[in-house]
């Protein structure tokens, strides 16, 4: 990929010091205002790569790179940024807490009313919210690595005070962040006749057999599944799958769920309060709820020790609930011998809506399923079919024309309705318009795990499309210049003007960055068919540098013997590297095979002259 990862960040680090700190003040809010999802997603601006990238880290003053300091000097030297972050976080944490110090999950200004002219009440402005919970999970967690880090480095007891009172607010914000995705989880129950039952079937049988011999087979699959939900204990989801006849769906759905039971749990996370959420999935909340998740099991997370005991239980017991979801959406997208439902785009959600949006959502689960399961290239290339025609249909590799239908995919988006919020006052909304970044975490992912070079090729070829059709997308003036996102850049129908960022989009690029940075300092891909080939070339030209030895005497010229020597040391990092870079061995065997022809020849030249 032609993307530079680490001066990308430090661009996104610049203009996001830029528009957060001014005349010495942290100001929050994006042009949606202020909410703790958007609020995260600042935050998260900074966090996330000072958490993932070792040449990003603030939590060591004396270690912090000096082309970091210079992208946040807005915000001070190395030792005023780590004390301008525990104030941010401090600001952050006791904002987004009730009186009594519950931690507060609301949506606020990302709920949107279908009434034109009525807002939301208050009261629904302050429900809480699967975004929230899932973006509280990965902050919590950055956040607590870094005062952990940062703790070591800190001798003055006001600022050991702070840290230890942050870890408090923040452990309790992570445990109330997983009570809630524990209590926002839902398993969707249905006969095979009604809408919801109608649209599987339809969707997973691909070649037009038999209803009947469909839903048997299918029942067949999610066997596993079906017997793991009918296990769960804690939390919302519970229900009864006894009758063998019924389909079901599970997954989040876009906060807390009515009738959610209480969790049972010795830590503390405020009250626990009642949802109003239909219990239905949605497949933009799951997504959302599964990436968050999976950070509770990340690498970093065990080597800190972020979790304490109580913690582990919640996490476990979400663990569960992220292994079962994708199980099930593995099964379906994935059903059949011949073409797959996830190849059949737009995906129909269970409700009969369809959208290229919900095909996106979908690869999701089945690149985690491959990830985990060491997929054959053949189904890697299937994905990688539908991100291509994805990105075509979006209108991202391909120029739209006026009135093109698909640009309303990245404004204003598609709109998800809040089922359940019509109870408590205005039905609300939900915008998602972050389709094309979305798209790129997922190329990206997929690059990561195919073995295949060809494979691999396109998947960067379309990276490369991509990323220029979202870099294109940055803004260029006011407070948001250097962040996104600002499609009329791209789509002359597009007529937004905005002078603040979208924290919204502008934390999903940084996301992409953190991955692409991670996955450049992966081992490249190694061809099998190349390390046969290096294999075959290190054998012949190490026969020949014996055969030089045994013929040379003895006492040859000093630049004999160095360039013997110069071959033996190539050689042998030959085949120190040939596992991990067949390429690179290659190159080093090659000059060997060169060097030791140059000298043959001049040894045969030398005999003639005799």
């Amino acid at each position: 990929m032609k993307l530079q990862p680490r001066q990308q960040l430090l661009e996104v680090w610049e203009a996001a010091a830029r528009a957060s700190f001014r005349d010495g003040t942290w100001v929050w809010g994006g042009r949606d205002g202020s909410n703790s999802i958007s609020d995260a997603e600042q935050l998260l601006c900074f966090v996330h790569p000072a958490a993932e990238l070792s040449g990003f880290k603030l939590d060591v003053p004396d270690a912090t790179a000096d082309d970091v300091l210079e992208a946040l000097s807005e915000l001070g030297d190395s030792v005023e940024i780590p004390k301008l972050l525990l104030r941010v976080i401090g600001e952050y944490l006791r904002t987004y807490a009730d009186p009594d110090g519950r931690p507060v999950f609301s949506g606020g200004g990302y709920f949107k009313s279908t009434e034109e002219g009525v807002e939301a009440t208050p009261e629904q402005r302050q429900l809480d919210m699967v975004d929230s919970f899932s973006i509280s999970v990965t902050l919590m967690l950055g956040v607590l690595g870094f005062l952990k880090v940062f703790r070591q480095s800190v001798r003055r007891e006001d600022i050991r005070r702070e840290i230890r009172e942050l870890e408090q607010l923040s452990s309790k914000r992570l445990s109330a962040a997983m009570v809630g995705l524990l209590r926002s989880f839902t398993v969707n129950v249905f006969e095979p006749g009604s809408l919801a039952g109608q649209t599987l079937l339809r969707t997973v049988n691909q070649t037009g057999a038999p209803e009947r011999r469909i839903q048997e087979d299918l029942q067949k699959r999610l066997l596993e599944v079906r017997a793991g939900v009918r296990e769960l204990t804690i939390g919302s989801g519970v229900v009864d799958l006894d009758n063998p006849n019924l389909l079901f769906e599970c997954g989040w759905s876009w906060g807390l769920v009515k009738d959610a039971p209480q969790v049972e749990t010795i830590l503390d996370v405020g009250t626990q309060p009642k949802g109003v959420a239909v219990q239905t999935p949605f497949m933009y909340f799951t997504v959302n709820a599964l990436v968050g998740i999976v950070d509770l099991f990340s690498e970093r997370t065990r080597v800190l020790g972020l979790l304490d005991d109580a913690q582990f239980q919640l996490a476990q017991a979400l663990q569960r609930r992220w292994d079962l979801t994708q199980g099930y959406w593995r099964v379906i997208a994935t059903y059949g011998r011949g073409l797959w439902p996830l190849q059949d785009i737009p995906w129909r959600t269970s409700d009969g809506r369809e959208s290229d949006y919900y095909s996106l959502a979908v690869t999701a689960m089945v690149v985690q399923s491959l990830l985990s399961n060491r997929a054959a290239d053949v189904d890697v290339g299937r994905v990688t079919g539908v991100l291509e025609e994805l990105a075509i249909r979006a209108r991202i590799t391909r120029r739209a024309i006026a009135g093109d239908p698909p640009v309303a995919l990245h404004s204003p988006g598609i709109t998800v309705t809040l089922a359940g919020t019509e109870d408590i006052g205005p039905q609300l909304t939900w915008q998602v318009a972050d389709f094309s970044i979305i798209l790129l975490k997922r190329i990206n992912w997929l690059s990561s795990i195919t073995q295949s070079t060809r494979t691999r090729e396109r998947l960067l070829d379309l990276a490369d499309q991509v990323w220029q059709h979202v870099l294109s997308r940055r803004c260029g003036h006011g407070l948001a210049r250097g962040l996104w996102d600002h499609p009329g850049n791209v789509y002359s129908d597009i007529d937004d003007h905005h002078e603040l960022p979208s924290w919204y989009f502008s934390e999903r690029v940084v996301e992409f960055l953190v991955s692409a940075a991670k996955s450049s300092a992966e081992s490249p891909l190694r061809s099998p068919q190349l390390m046969d080939i290096a294999r075959d070339m290190l054998s012949e030209a190490e026969h020949l540098l014996d055969q030089e030895l045994v013929t040379r005497p003895l006492l040859a010229g000093p630049a004999i013997r160095s360039s013997l020597r110069g071959v033996q040391a190539g050689l042998s990092r030959a085949r120190l590297i040939l596992g991990e870079r067949p390429a690179t061995a290659v190159a080093l065997i090659s000059d060997a095979l060169v060097e030791l022809e140059r000298l043959a020849t001049a040894r045969e030249n030398a005999a003639e002259v005799t």
